[in-house]
């Protein structure tokens, strides 16, 4: 990848999720395995530290010995940092690709940081999206394609919420049992309340970095979300959840125009992080309990983005039927006579 090429991929603001750095002569100076000290960079542990700071998650593609590599991280005090570090003899794009998987984001969310031309080029290859870095120019991280518009307090807490995921994934591997009933262990409580001024930069961020459980991919801005906020006409949601092991954050957001004979559902969107929580259709119930008791019908937005297909279904299994169609736009409407409760194992929080 050129300068031009990466300039052209780095031209979305906020794009970068997650850096994967390579180990030898990257994150430290020498190589492990060969037997020689290793010296952790001073500059990259900086790097790492800053973008973990504004919610940038950081992850791992090393060929290498894992247990000599974790230990090595361990005594540098940078363990914590990584999620799902991927420290094997496979291809780089394998390791990056189980790494996307597992943080639940797209491949090309992410930033991979290699001192070797070879392996840079084998990714390129294999995941053209994926934005390569020279280990020796990392000031590249600095570009605002890794700078979010707001830093939030959950910005900064990014990285516990992921490790918890983490943590509640491996323990539900090891449960023996019905996925309800594991579910039922977690005493999740899930909030729904009226948008406030201080819920909008995390609903910005929400519009911005959530795709695949978001109905039309539109994204909003602080000052137009604070106008409907405050319109009349318009219900603005947001949710969040918890349960035993903590917070996830706010994790949904929800737009409703109000009007007769119908209602509008002018955006809906979930965290990709609570996709296997159960609690995808929540609040979409609350809006069409809303709009029931309003009198009116329910109309949904929602427009084909190439990774929302979850959406689509969520509307079609929640009774919607399509009532206009232009290319990838859709309108669904429901009559509202059927809405599904909500899980026995959920707490359910209602403004």
């Amino acid at each position: 990848m050129n300068v031009t090429e990466r300039e052209e991929a780095l031209a979305k603001r906020g794009r970068i999720k997650c850096v994967v750095w390579d180990l030898d002569n990257t994150l430290w100076e020498g190589t492990l395995l060969e037997g020689g000290e290793v010296t952790v960079r001073p500059e990259v542990v900086a790097e790492i530290r800053r973008l973990d700071e504004i919610g940038i998650l950081h992850s791992i593609a090393s060929k290498n010995d894992y247990d000599a590599a974790m230990a090595r991280l361990r005594a540098a005090g940078l363990d914590e940092y990584f999620l799902y570090p991927q420290i094997n003899w496979n291809p780089k794009s394998s390791s990056i690709e189980q790494i996307a998987k597992a943080i639940n984001i797209g491949i090309d969310a992410i930033a991979f940081v290699d001192d070797q031309p070879f392996e840079r080029e084998e990714v390129e290859h294999a995941h053209p999206s994926v934005i390569t870095v020279d280990a020796l120019e990392i000031d590249v991280l600095k570009h605002p394609a890794f700078e979010p518009r707001f830093v939030t307090d959950e910005s900064k807490l990014r990285r516990h919420m992921y490790r918890s995921d983490a943590e509640r994934n491996r323990i539900e591997q090891d449960y023996h049992g019905t996925s309800e009933e594991f579910l039922a262990t977690l005493d999740m409580k899930f909030t729904i309340r009226l948008a406030q001024r201080e819920d909008l930069r995390r609903a910005e961020e929400l519009t911005v970095r959530t795709n695949q459980l978001n109905s039309t991919g539109r994204t909003y801005s602080y000052e137009e979300l604070d106008e409907l906020r405050q319109s009349p006409d318009h219900l603005l949601l947001v949710a969040s959840l918890t349960d035993k092991y903590g917070s996830y954050g706010t994790i949904g957001l929800a737009l409703a125009e109000r009007g007769k004979p119908a209602w509008h559902l002018r955006m809906l969107l979930m965290s990709c992080r609570v996709m296997a929580r159960g609690v995808g259709t929540v609040l979409l119930n609350y809006v069409m309990t809303r709009a029931k008791e309003e009198g009116a019908k329910l109309r949904a937005d929602f427009v084909e983005t190439g990774r929302n297909r979850v959406m689509y279904v969520t509307y079609a299994f929640a009774g919607f039927t399509e009532v206009e169609r232009d290319g990838s736009r859709l309108v669904f409407e429901s009559d509202l006579s059927t809405i599904q409760g909500w899980p026995d194992y959920l707490t359910v929080d209602l403004p």
